[in-house]
């Protein structure tokens, strides 16, 4: 009779990188093992659809090229549907919530259900499990998506609250985006300047002197941000998010520190931890900008995204146990792609040259709010596979949390 099972890859589970596998005598792993994910990044265009990745796509590298996030090996469609008796669209807060925590929740909730129930997120869980966790966003740090993996307020307008439980609760080793305003009391500027009708308006005292008194180091700006090897980062770089929105011709993508960079410092922080870390990164710009209809500010934070993956990319050559989901929570602007076929008629944008083509395209939109579309999702790494196919924004979660074992 065989032997029943011997160890194997035993250095590889001491060190992380995969779990020691039972293999039979033969040496054959058993039917329907995968490796385990160490690292999960889960990238995020907020508000991007199908229509707004095909756009960036189109007008950046042309019907011949493909963008980094779409040469992923897996890809899915993801229902984006919350679990709210009046509205049948999303918002980010409930699907931020779902993503993070694998539960329906109602629009405005961020980690909770529609009860008021706290929902633990994968975040929690891979702190437990003793990864590291960071969450990056050119939103407000404290905005909807990145607040549903780190905490429970019944509304995703406490922003201070959130800050506040960001400290006391969860604790991320990483925290970079916007949102100054929400972590000083009224009447304390901070590092930057208040545009007409902003202003500090936290309700916990001063968050950034508690941040770093509890082992946070605090950046300002890229140049701070790239001087720090620091264990804990909290940087704001906006009072508010890190895009100028705007209309077309108004609004301006220029984010004081630009998305990849913030990217690669927080992997850099995160990735020396030997247990593995989880990671949010956040593009905030498409939603923002689609919100304005504004194609050539969609495109600029297009470009931004997926340069973000690139680096990311980079980073899985020498981390492959590493799980890359890119995703939207949902369509903004109901965006359309269209022939230019004389003058921009209405609400449409453009003409965009398409790269290595005589063609041009206009964009057109339906709506200045979210629409009820699916969105795609793109995936490599361990348990990857579970993204294949049409799911709901809930199986994300699940894909995640069986990837890395925090279950």
């Amino acid at each position: 009779m065989r032997k029943a099972m011997v160890l194997t890859a035993a250095a590889l589970a001491v060190a992380g990188a995969v779990p020691a596998v039972a293999m039979t005598s033969d040496g054959a792993e058993p039917a329907g093992w995968q490796p385990k994910a160490r690292n999960i990044v889960y990238l995020q265009g907020d508000g991007m659809g199908a229509a707004q990745r095909e756009f960036i796509r189109l007008a950046t590298v042309g019907r011949a090229g493909d963008l980094a996030m779409n040469r992923l090996p897996v890809t899915g469609l993801v229902h984006t549907d919350p679990a709210d008796r009046n509205e049948l669209v999303t918002d980010s807060a409930a699907a931020a919530t779902a993503l993070a925590t694998g539960h329906k929740t109602v629009n405005g909730a961020v980690g909770q259900d529609p009860q008021g129930r706290r929902l633990l997120t994968v975040l929690e869980q891979a702190k437990r499990a003793g990864k590291s966790t960071g969450l990056v966003t050119t939103a407000q740090i404290t905005g909807a998506s990145p607040a549903a993996f780190a905490s429970h307020v019944p509304s995703r307008d406490l922003q201070s609250d959130i800050a506040k439980q960001y400290l006391t609760e969860s604790r991320p080793e990483v925290l970079l985006g916007g949102g100054e305003d929400w972590w000083l009391p009224k009447g304390e500027p901070g590092a930057w300047p208040d545009k007409p009708g902003e202003e500090s308006r936290g309700t916990h005292g001063n968050l950034i002197e508690q941040a770093q008194r509890s082992g946070y180091t605090y950046v300002r700006n890229a140049s701070e941000l790239a001087a720090t090897h620091a264990p804990r980062l909290l940087g704001l770089f906006a009072n508010e998010d890190m895009v100028d929105y705007g209309p077309d011709g108004k609004g301006a993508y220029q984010p004081k520190v630009p998305l990849p960079v913030m990217a690669k410092k927080a992997l850099d922080t995160l990735s020396a931890n030997p247990r593995g870390f989880f990671l949010f990164l956040e593009e905030e710009g498409i939603d923002g900008m689609s919100h304005e209809n504004n194609a050539h500010g969609v495109l600029d934070a297009g470009r931004a995204l997926d340069a973000t993956v690139a680096e990311v990319l980079r980073f899985t050559r020498s981390h492959p146990d590493t799980l890359v989901v890119i995703g939207g929570d949902h369509e903004t602007g109901g965006l359309a792609i269209e022939n230019a076929d004389g003058p921009p008629k209405g609400d449409e944008d453009g003409p965009f040259p398409v790269p290595g083509t005589n063609l041009s395209l206009v964009v057109d939109w339906t709506t200045g709010d979210h629409s009820g579309v699916p969105t795609p999702v793109t995936a490599t790494g361990p348990g990857s596979d579970r993204l294949d196919g049409t799911i709901d924004n809930t199986g994300v979660y699940r894909a995640m949390v069986a990837a890395a074992r925090l279950d």
